[in-house]
């Protein structure tokens, strides 16, 4: 099956999708800055450059793109009718590494968050945030 895109228009699609600052990830930003949260972003000392690092809770979130790490029997994960194979092996070796990246956390006293791009949206974004809190505050 042939991609509804040109070739150009294709890549410039996915140069447009950003790793960093992305809604989800400010949307979970401005909820804890607002709640009296402080913290760090994408500290390159810790395994997998967690996107929202809480030291005094020794602490982190990862914000995940239901498409971009697999998110199972989410309707925004599907896997493209073309180069389907290229894109299972990318999509695996972000699961494998977001896999290995807990582990060291985990070893390290780490508490891992991870919030699915699903889960802010809408309909269940004041339930995300609300359990948020809850898991922070039981980290103390």
């Amino acid at each position: 099956m042939a991609d509804v895109h040109s070739k150009e228009t294709r890549s410039y699609n996915m140069s447009r999708i950003r790793s960093k600052d992305t809604k989800p990830e400010m949307l979970v930003r401005k909820f804890l800055h607002k709640n009296g949260f402080r913290y760090r972003l994408h500290v390159k000392g810790l395994p997998g450059k967690p996107d929202i690092v809480l030291p005094k809770y020794k602490t982190v979130i990862f914000i995940h793109g239901c498409f971009w790490h697999g998110h199972e029997g989410c309707k925004y994960y599907v896997v493209p009718k073309t180069r389907t194979e290229w894109w299972l092996n990318k999509i695996g070796t972000n699961i494998a590494n977001d896999t290995n990246a807990e582990s060291l956390l985990k070893a390290g006293g780490w508490h891992i968050i991870k919030i699915w791009e699903c889960e802010l949206k809408p309909a269940m974004v004041f339930e995300t945030l609300s359990q948020l809190i809850v898991r922070l505050h039981s980290t103390l």
